[in-house]
């Protein structure tokens, strides 16, 4: 019964962690109203928690083999109740920058399940559970969403404090829930690094999660003020239509997971990339909301698809050092997201538009496109 717990249960963690996680930008609107920031310090303050989200990923994922997806999540979800009670209670933006720098655990939990929900199911099925645990990612959504409307009637600093409630229901469930026997790697964190540094697939998926992720992260992060500021969208419009990208995205994860399951994932990448190029490009050309919404939602989808997909191909090629492999692709990937947002914001500052940022965006995505093509042709020819 506990077994069969683990896919639902650590669904809920991540999303929970995800809720946490993006606190400060789906709350930036109101924030700015009562503590002052300079418009070019915006976009590093939304970014901050994305930091140590990343970095934190290599060790929690290692940890995940070594001690088990309960204490991993357990310890998180406790050091998550002093980061969040401090901003509930921040007067300047350094208290959003040293809160928000902590805040960086509720991400930095992706690692954990990733790593721990494959020793459940045989190999055919990894490509779709690790798809559905990804729909976590909904927990962006249900904050960018929900946050808004409920700082609306009560405030923004009593919203943050009701993730504190949250965080001791999880705390409780998964001491209850979680499972105490799961099977343990306790194989050194610097000789897994030592077999898996020199294998090029692994740089060209933390590319690929890099830009995936990365995007799915920073366009969460970046929307609601852009959509606010340069489409003057109300507080609460701006957040539903950031909520509806996320949730866009989520949902086509477990699909891109299961397609990848029956298709050949490198396959898929292609068609991924390919629309990723061409909607990055729309976006460069400054277009006006209902193109800018169409472009918005052909990434949306292509993230979706490709964060599924990636995270098939990781334990497919690197079955005993899925843990630390885990931990280092989806730490590029929410590295992805920390950089979007203040190079748009740095270029929007020289320039007035944020065009050659989205057209970066694009040349990336094109280089993503032609790598995998190259790696699928490889692989088709050893087959050979």
């Amino acid at each position: 019964m506990i077994r069969k717990m683990q896919l639902p249960l650590q669904t809920l963690n991540l999303i929970l962690g995800f809720m946490v996680w993006v606190i400060i930008s789906s709350l930036m609107p109101f924030i700015t109203e009562d503590i002052a920031i300079p418009p070019g310090k915006l976009a590093m303050v939304t970014a901050i928690p994305v930091v140590l989200g990343s970095i934190l990923r290599i060790p929690l994922g290692y940890y995940a083999n070594i001690f088990g997806a309960r204490i991993v999540f357990l310890v998180s979800f406790i050091l998550l109740l002093f980061p969040v009670y401090y901003i509930s209670e921040a007067s300047t933006m350094m208290d959003l920058i040293i809160g928000g720098l902590f805040l960086g655990i509720g991400g930095a939990v992706f690692s954990v399940g990733v790593t721990s929900l494959p020793k459940y199911y045989p190999k055919e099925k990894h490509g779709f559970v690790n798809g559905m645990y990804g729909i976590g990612n909904l927990g962006t959504a249900v904050t960018t969403f929900s946050a808004p409307i409920v700082a609306t009637q009560i405030g923004w600093a009593p919203t943050v404090k009701l993730y504190l409630i949250l965080l001791l229901v999880f705390i409780a469930l998964n001491f209850f829930l979680g499972d105490r026997h799961e099977a343990k790697v306790k194989t050194p964190i610097m000789e897994q690094i030592k077999g898996v540094y020199k294998n090029e697939k692994l740089w060209f998926f933390s590319l690929f999660y890099f830009i995936t992720f990365g995007s799915f992260v920073a366009f969460t992060v970046y929307l609601p003020n852009f959509l606010v500021s340069n489409f003057e969208l109300t507080k609460v419009d701006a957040g539903m239509r950031t909520a509806g990208f996320i949730a866009i995205a989520t949902f086509f994860r477990p699909i891109g997971g299961w397609l990848a399951d029956r298709f050949q994932p490198l396959f898929l990448l292609v068609g991924t990339f390919s629309v990723y190029t061409v909607a990055a490009i729309l976006l460069a050309f400054s277009p006006g909301i209902t193109l800018y919404t169409v472009g918005c939602l052909a990434i949306a989808v292509c993230a979706g698809m490709g964060n599924g997909i990636i995270f098939k191909l990781v334990p497919f090629y690197f079955n005993k050092q899925a843990g630390i492999v885990n931990g280092i692709v989806s730490m590029m990937g929410g590295l992805g997201g920390f950089f979007p947002p203040i190079l748009l914001s740095t270029i929007h500052a020289a320039t007035g538009q944020y065009s050659i940022g989205f057209m970066l965006l694009s040349q990336v995505a094109l280089a993503s496109l032609i790598l995998v093509i190259w790696l699928y042709y490889q692989g088709t020819q050893s087959n050979e």
